[in-house]
């Protein structure tokens, strides 16, 4: 029984964008069970959040971007590889700006501050996805492989060959992640001299130097070629005093690039809002390979779910009946679409509604095929999150419960006279302002019908 954690306290970092070259400030703080990796860019108007999720990446040139709703969050990889890597699994991670601060290269100022932060245990038990048959990914143009093959670990061997005299071929590897933080976490990202020119032109790397990424040098190159390198990195002067790195950098690793690389996929795979317990063997890795790589795992982790049934216990006696629900709620029949509450926590809620024959929807939906509504099911899902949101003020009587937008709703089979339907809600981010997002699933024998995010504002009655 593993549970889930949190930092225990709030701490921020401030730095340069790799690519953006702005300061920036990044702040870690806790979260509740089940909340995941949240990013708020606390510099944009309403603080919009961009969830640590694969499916936002929309970049992965040098890095990995996320984009939701236009609003951007970029090189996320290595402080999302500082979390994984301590095993937290619930932050919430402010943003004052689009990119996070690139400090050394690494995930190594990272970990040092989620350590001095705390890490405290939660109540809620970690869900782990175990893979159970081996799992590929191919780009034969840039001549990645990726395998995935059961464990009883989430472990990672990387191979790095860039036809390079001063790399070599490079193998890095963790057997368990408990390694990540005095093995990985300080190897920075890594650069070839002759790329830096290319980077410059399209418009990246405007952060770039000298102490946040290694330069490696594996061709002659002329003083006037350094010249301008110079000029990229804001230094007055750069040589290379022997072959191999510029200004002569000290690696950590012999390996270190190939570390870097592993580094990568750990920070990259956190997208996947899953741990998984699996071996993942990688030559020649980068982000969109990587990205690509945790989609499908994502994938499977949904189809895997699909057959799983949720079994809730119906038959004990449930923490709020119809009576109490109205108290709570201005609705009444015919338009109150819940019968009982069975469970309520600070960030999750548990209702049910019996769909009988007997209802009015189904006198005039689908006459002879009667199906349950759409929107019926949407506004007893939105009366669950209801009682969610009411929950957390003192005197819920004097407060109304506004709905501000449905969205991402997905119906998954028919709702018929005779099922019981099983809301269960859980906030997406902490309620701020009398505002909260939440996620919701309905359920009909343990298997999901519908789901659909939903966002409700709290407003006192006298203020209507």
């Amino acid at each position: 029984m593993i549970k889930q954690t949190t930092i225990r306290e709030t701490v921020a970092i401030e730095g340069i964008g790799l690519h953006t070259g702005k300061q920036t400030k990044i702040t870690f703080k806790p979260a509740p069970p089940n909340f995941g990796y949240k990013f708020i860019r606390t510099d944009l108007e309403g603080h919009p959040v961009v969830e640590a999720d694969v499916d936002l990446v929309v970049d992965t040139a040098r890095g990995t971007t996320l984009e939701k709703n236009n609003v951007k969050v970029s090189t996320t990889e290595h402080a999302l590889a500082a979390l994984a890597g301590l095993e937290i699994d619930n932050v919430i991670i402010e943003l004052e700006g689009q990119e996070i601060p690139i400090l050394d290269g690494s995930s190594g100022q990272f970990i040092e501050a989620l350590q001095k932060a705390g890490i405290e245990e939660q109540h809620v038990e970690r869900e782990y996805f175990e893979l159970k048959e081996n799992l590929t990914f191919e780009d034969p143009d840039r001549k990645v492989e990726m395998l995935a093959v059961p464990s009883e670990d989430f472990r990672v061997t990387v191979m790095v060959d860039y036809n390079s005299e001063v790399l070599g071929t490079q193998h890095a590897q963790i057997h368990k992640i408990e390694e990540f933080s005095g093995d990985i976490a300080k190897c920075r990202t890594f650069v070839f001299l002759h790329e830096l020119e290319s980077l410059a032109k399209h418009d990246l790397i405007k952060g770039g130097d000298l102490d946040n990424a290694i330069v490696v040098v594996d061709k002659p190159v002329e003083k006037t070629k350094l010249d301008e390198i110079a000029t990229i990195l804001n230094k007055p002067k750069v040589e290379i005093v022997e072959k191999g790195f510029l200004n002569n950098v000290k690696l950590h690793f012999q390996n270190e690039p190939a570390r870097h690389k592993l580094l990568d996929i750990i920070g990259d795979f956190a997208l996947i809002g899953t741990p998984i317990k699996a071996h993942i063997l990688a030559a020649r890795p980068g982000h969109k390979a990587n990205i690509e790589f945790a989609k499908k795992i994502k994938e499977l982790i949904k189809r895997e779910k699909k057959k799983v049934v949720r079994n809730f216990d119906l038959t004990k006696p449930p923490l709020m009946d119809v009576s109490q629900i109205m108290e709570k709620l201005p609705h009444r029949p015919p338009f109150l679409f819940i019968d009982k509450i069975l469970e309520l926590e600070s960030e999750r809620v548990i209702g049910v509604k019996n769909m009988s024959m007997n209802e009015w929807f189904f006198t005039g939906h689908f006459p002879g095929n009667p199906v349950t509504p759409g929107v019926i099911l949407v506004e007893a899902m939105a009366q669950t999150g209801g009682i969610l949101v009411l929950s957390t003020i003192p005197d819920p009587e004097n407060y109304w419960t506004y709905f501000m937008k449905i969205q991402e709703v997905r119906f998954k089979q028919k709702v018929l006279p005779g099922d019981t339907v099983v809301f269960e809600l859980k906030l997406a981010s902490p309620i701020r302002r009398g505002i909260c997002h939440m996620k919701g699933e309905a359920l009909v024998n343990g298997k999901i019908v519908m789901e659909a995010e939903m966002m409700a504002q709290i407003a006192r009655k006298d203020n209507k």
